[in-house]
């Protein structure tokens, strides 16, 4: 397997359509995108925001998932850091390496002190990629999501630049510059 993380790009509107439709707890990480042309929307919004990083977790050329550091607020040295990944690639160890990567860049190239996220206490799969990160725990926010109607309570974790960096493999990363 060819594994790359990079920019998205224009040309990933296909791949991004089909990652999204692939399950439906994507619902809480992407907005509807039905077409390509509302995909090369989104694609663009990512392109240009100046407080992240949203990098295409690319398998054999394919877009298939993405890792991101958001929220960039650079007097204080933090980011917001989420992932996510379409269905049929979960499981084959490809996140954890991807996250891993993109935290230790964004704590080298974008200069950061500390990176933030926040799973759903029921997200095993999302808090074990955390945790394999480097991510300690901080808090629980209780019954902060309204999702089907029902609340669920949120695990906060952080890693701090300081914290011990995880063995990992790397995945080759193109710079978003």
């Amino acid at each position: 397997m060819d594994v790359l993380l990079r920019p998205w790009r224009l040309e990933d509107a296909a791949d991004l359509v089909a990652a999204r439709a692939s399950h439906p707890d994507l619902d809480r990480q992407l907005p509807p995108l039905p077409d390509q042309v509302l995909a090369r929307s989104w694609i663009r919004d990512r392109q240009r925001d100046e407080f992240g990083v949203f990098l295409a977790l690319v398998v054999d050329g394919r877009a298939v998932g993405q890792v991101a550091v958001s929220h960039l607020d650079r007097r204080h040295g933090t980011g917001w850091f989420s992932y996510w990944l379409a269905a049929p690639w979960r499981g084959r160890g490809l996140m954890v390496p991807a996250a891993a990567t993109v935290a230790d860049w964004a704590f080298g190239a974008l200069e950061l002190h500390r990176l933030e996220l926040g799973h759903r206490t029921d997200n095993l799969p999302s808090a074990r990629v955390a945790e394999a990160c480097g991510f300690v725990v901080e808090g629980l926010e209780r019954e902060k999501f309204l999702y089907d109607g029902h609340r669920h309570d949120v695990r906060t974790m952080a890693r701090l630049v300081s914290d011990p960096v995880p063995a990992h493999p790397v995945v080759p990363l193109e710079p978003p510059f």
